[in-house]
């Protein structure tokens, strides 16, 4: 029997993983929803605004525009732009297990590398945890803000790769979840957050997301970008 059976073991295992896997899965739920899907070509910004967010920074220099059934934003040369969503108490999103991005980049800023310094992305999307304000490193408690998760599409960065950034380094982690020279590709990001929140900053609990924001960076970089996102739904255990 073993020997036509050598790895009878190791088969049961693979398909009892399979088994709890699809379990886990199934009893996954839906909980929000973000898609940018679905909207005639044009112009983003009142589409934005009329949903809640803030256009911080050079927003509005990044273009924000719906092409080819996505939000598109692009820098033509150095600047930043940050579009921030507030939650309102009663519509905190509790017990997120995972959040998955639907998104991509057309055009990579050159020069962009974290492992060098140079803190550019040409998306980034930004998950804040909870309300308590902890310090951006400034004086005076300056751009205080919550805990955050922020996950980036990189070309130099290392795939997987959690980096500290040059403020917010009590709250604040950045993650490297798309890396290579991938032009106009689809790239769907299962971003898992519970776990990563409490092993990050040592939590026994995961606090409601309470803010949502994307952005762009290419300052200290060369060429411009171009990058966009098609949907992001938010995923609860």
């Amino acid at each position: 029997m073993n020997q036509r059976f050598p790895n009878r073991q190791f088969l049961i295992g693979i398909l009892f993983l399979w088994c709890w896997t699809s379990f886990a899965a199934a009893n996954e739920k839906i909980v929000h929803v973000i898609d940018f899907s679905g909207n005639s070509n044009g112009s983003a910004v009142s589409w934005l605004e009329e949903r809640g967010f803030e256009l911080q920074l050079d927003a509005k220099k990044l273009n924000p525009r719906f092409e080819n059934d996505a939000l598109v934003i692009s820098a033509d040369g150095e600047m930043a732009g940050l579009f921030g969503l507030q939650l309102r108490q009663q519509n905190f999103i509790h017990n997120v297990k995972r959040v998955e991005i639907v998104w991509g980049v057309n055009k990579y800023p050159q020069g962009a590398n974290w492992n060098a310094g140079i803190n550019s992305v040409p998306i980034a999307v930004m998950l804040s945890f909870g309300t308590e304000k902890l310090s951006s490193g400034l004086p005076l408690g300056i751009y205080a803000a919550p805990y955050f998760l922020s996950a980036f599409i990189g070309k130099a960065e290392e795939l997987g790769r959690m980096y500290l950034g040059k403020l917010w380094k009590k709250g604040g982690r950045y993650f490297c979840v798309a890396s290579g020279d991938q032009p106009g590709k689809v790239i769907t990001t299962d971003f898992e957050v519970d776990e990563k929140f409490r092993t990050t900053f040592k939590h026994p609990k995961t606090p409601p997301i309470t803010g949502i924001a994307f952005q762009a960076n290419t300052n200290n970089t060369q060429g411009g970008a171009e990058a966009f996102i098609k949907k992001i739904t938010f995923l609860s255990r």
